[in-house]
């Protein structure tokens, strides 16, 4: 039984490396250059070209190549008798975790002024704020979001929780639901993404959702970069409502040259890496399924296509 790698864009090297170092005499395969379509039961997906899945007859598990399974759900064409799973990794975890407290931390200490100030050469030191007097609204209370809650906590921050189903974190004020959304986002002086992306969650940061934020948020993105309106999150911070944002996810990566984004003074960017999957860290948990399938004994971590996470 076949393994085949299908990606668009991501170095497949490390990958290829770390399979074959755990399974030497595993039967590997590179899309398009897959021979016998027969033979290929299970894949490694990340940003697969649209329909490329209808062409393995016998094929019975997509594996998405990190947390997020949204480019694999994205194509309609996806075989009825194939089961998607995602990777859970407490190195994508911790990463995220580090990142976020660091960009939080950074708007509360307001090391972004600081840097400004640097390049004038401009000695003037600033107010600042106490981990234990600002809220912190995490969107997304799944592996990442409750790390995320987690470690804020731990720092001090208040923290409070949205979810679509209910969740029980110690310290952290959880709300659940469309009908406490209002709730939540009034209490958020710093509001961080991580939700999975859905056809609910798309676009869910527009000018109203960000208008319910109090006067001077600051919004973090970790999430996808369809989650944001980027006409509506620049409008809020050209108004002065959100104090800024830090963007590490786009609707189109890499971000083009002549953004806007690039050159807001209140917008910082990172190139998509608060958190990467490391494929000697994960290939155990991939050979994991790719055994049960061989046994045909239940898949780990699956994915509901209903839910879409």
């Amino acid at each position: 039984m076949s393994i085949i790698i299908v990606s668009k864009g991501k170095e497949l090297e490390p990958w290829v490396e770390a399979l074959k170092e755990k399974r030497p005499d595993l039967d590997l395969r590179i899309h398009p250059d897959t021979g016998n379509h027969q033979d290929v039961a299970f894949a490694l997906a990340w940003n697969h070209p649209i329909g490329a899945f209808q062409e393995y007859p016998n094929l019975k598990c997509i594996s998405s190549m990190g947390a997020g399974v949204d480019h694999i759900l994205k194509d309609p064409n996806i075989p009825e008798q194939v089961t998607v799973t995602r990777i859970i990794d407490e190195n994508l975890t911790q990463d995220m975790g580090e990142f976020v407290a660091a960009q939080v931390l950074s708007y509360t200490r307001t090391l972004q002024e600081y840097k400004a100030q640097q390049a004038e050469q401009t000695w003037q030191p600033l107010p600042y704020k106490r981990a234990k007097e600002v809220r912190v609204g995490v969107m997304g209370l799944g592996k990442l979001g409750a790390h995320v809650a987690k470690v804020l906590t731990a720092l001090g921050f208040q923290v409070s929780g949205w979810a679509k189903s209910e969740k029980k974190l110690d310290e952290v004020a959880v709300y659940t639901g469309q009908e406490a959304f209002d709730g939540f986002l009034a209490e958020a002086e710093v509001l961080v993404c991580l939700l999975p992306l859905t056809e609910e969650t798309k676009g869910i940061l527009n000018k109203d959702t960000l208008a319910k934020l109090p006067q001077g948020a600051y919004v973090i993105n970790v999430a996808r970069g369809e989650h944001v309106v980027e006409e509506d999150l620049l409008e809020m911070l050209d108004k002065g409502h959100l104090s800024g944002a830090a963007l590490d996810v786009f609707e189109q990566e890499p971000l083009p040259q002549g953004h806007p984004f690039w050159k807001h003074p209140r917008v910082f960017v990172t190139p998509h890496m608060a958190s990467k999957t490391d494929p000697a860290s994960v290939v155990p948990q991939v050979l994991e399924n790719y055994d049960r399938l061989k046994s045909g004994k239940p898949l780990q971590n699956i994915v509901s296509s209903q839910k879409g996470y």
